[in-house]
């Protein structure tokens, strides 16, 4: 399988609504911690990159009040939601130029920069579009290992779990990801000259049929080509996603790795 720099999900498909729900109902919460005063303040101008669904956006907008500005942008915008305070626009973080209102007070990515192989370049230029005393904030998945099973109706399914991942892990690795980026993001911060650099790490279990589950379920379904082409057949893929479903299963989330950063006064 030869490598790409495509970016392995598409915003346009049908799963792709549902995807990005299961991400925010998982990640939501810890990210708004992470993002809580002192970080985000009334009057602040934030930018959300690769804003996705839109979620973290109108937690921004929430957080910066009337006098602030929040900027989201992503290379696919198609499933933002839109509001009168936010600023939405088509932007490839790789590219293009820092959009304006600038410099940031907060810029905030998440499962953005593993996916680019130019995460390095994107995480200095995004440290240069700082205000002075301006926080990054930096949020990945480790997918150094596949998730732990930790109960499985049988020891057929509990190999099948680990079979689909593995292709699935593959699959983003030949795309361009960088599977263990979220272990690497502190020390590139403090190269970029961050300062106040912090990190957390976040796991639970996700039951079958509960949201995320259902993550595992929809990337599956959004990488099928992959996956076949990695070895697995249709049946094998349609018995994972029934997997998924059923009460008698349960994994671990993958390890989600907050890291922030400020930048000197």
């Amino acid at each position: 399988m030869t490598q790409t720099t495509e970016y392995a999900f598409n915003n346009h498909s049908q799963a792709a609504a549902v995807q990005l729900a299961c991400i925010e109902r998982y990640l939501d919460p810890v990210t708004a911690g992470r993002l809580a005063p002192p970080v985000v303040r009334d009057g602040d101008h934030c930018w959300e990159v690769g804003a996705g669904g839109g979620s973290v956006a109108q937690m921004l907008v929430r957080g910066v009040g009337w006098d602030g500005l929040v900027v989201a942008t992503d290379i696919d915008t198609s499933q933002l939601m839109r509001r009168e305070e936010l600023v939405v626009l088509d932007h490839d973080v790789r590219w293009d130029a820092p959009p304006e209102g600038g410099p940031f007070q907060v810029i905030h990515a998440r499962l953005v920069l593993l996916h680019l192989p130019e995460r390095r370049e994107v995480l200095r230029r995004l440290t240069e579009a700082l205000a002075p005393g301006g926080w990054l904030v930096v949020e990945e998945f480790d997918c150094t290992a596949g998730p732990c099973v930790l109960h499985a109706p049988d020891a057929a399914a509990e190999k099948l779990f680990q079979q689909v991942m593995e292709a699935l892990l593959g699959a983003l690795e030949q795309r361009g990801a960088d599977l263990g980026w979220a272990q690497r993001v502190h020390g590139e911060m403090a190269v970029a000259g961050l300062t106040d650099i912090d990190t957390i790490v976040h796991a639970e279990s996700w039951p079958g049929g509960s949201s995320g589950a259902r993550l595992y379920d929809v990337n599956c379904a959004q990488l099928q080509p992959a996956l076949v082409e990695a070895g697995l057949d249709l049946a094998q893929l349609t018995l994972f996603r029934r997997l998924m479903y059923d009460p008698r299963f349960a994994a671990l989330s993958y390890p989600f790795v907050s890291t922030r950063g400020r930048r000197p006064w």
